[in-house]
């Protein structure tokens, strides 16, 4: 009896797990250290100002800033309700009742495609704006926030264009998986299942956005959480 390779299982984060359900690839996982990989990402102008940042004292100008409350929390929420509910009603994922007996109306991926992008640019700018936002109410809470501030400001600015090329290709994943379900679905008699494997994919791509969305999110709850604990 022929054995059938078991994939190996991977770790990590939702969006992460997602994507190596959905992709026809066996992904070994790393032997490297977080601390390893991250220096790879760092250039040598990106280290000597994170190690400014680290060891450096801000001094300490403008301290009497604000203080943080719910009115910060509650803009956080809200932006990211928002983004959340424009990827659940986007109206290209919306499963209709019409597409139930339209096997024939597929349409290209080039559609979903664009989509993506749109609602990844929305997610780019909304996250961007409030960690900017609370960054800067960091910096004016203590010595010592001002200091955290400056430190996610420069791996904000080292990390982000590596960031930005990964999930990039996000799209071109979720088009071989749409071009398989495709495939795998041309042999079915009747109308009703040849059509529902496009349902499953409108599914599919939601989920990976919303997991995207919680990734994104990541160093602004580390930020809330900072201010929180002032």
């Amino acid at each position: 009896m022929v054995q059938v390779p078991q994939r190996t299982a991977v770790r990590g984060p939702t969006f992460i797990r997602l994507l190596a359900r959905l992709t026809d690839v066996d992904v070994p996982a790393s032997r490297q250290s977080l601390p390893d990989r991250l220096s790879q990402w760092l250039d040598w102008s990106h280290a000597i100002a994170l190690s400014t940042a680290l060891d450096g004292r801000p001094s300490g100008d403008g301290l009497d800033g604000p203080s943080f409350g719910s009115e910060e929390e509650e803009e956080c929420a809200r932006i990211r309700g928002s983004l959340a509910q424009a990827i659940a009603g986007d109206p290209v994922l919306a499963v209709g009742d019409a597409e139930e007996g339209a096997a024939d109306a597929v349409p290209d991926y080039a559609v979903f495609r664009q989509r993506y992008l749109t609602l990844q640019r929305r997610m780019q700018a909304g996250t961007g704006h409030l960690r900017g936002r609370l960054r800067d109410m960091l910096a004016r809470q203590s010595v010592e926030l001002a200091r955290l501030a400056e430190v996610d400001s420069v791996m904000e600015l080292a990390l982000s264009p590596r960031e930005q090329m990964l999930l990039a290709a996000v799209p071109a994943l979720l088009g071989e998986h749409f071009e398989r379900l495709r495939v795998a679905s041309s042999g079915e008699a009747s109308t009703a299942s040849a059509s529902a494997w496009l349902s499953g994919f409108r599914k599919d791509m939601q989920s990976v956005l919303l997991a995207e969305l919680d990734v994104r999110f990541q160093p602004v709850e580390g930020l809330l959480a900072a201010l929180r604990a002032r």
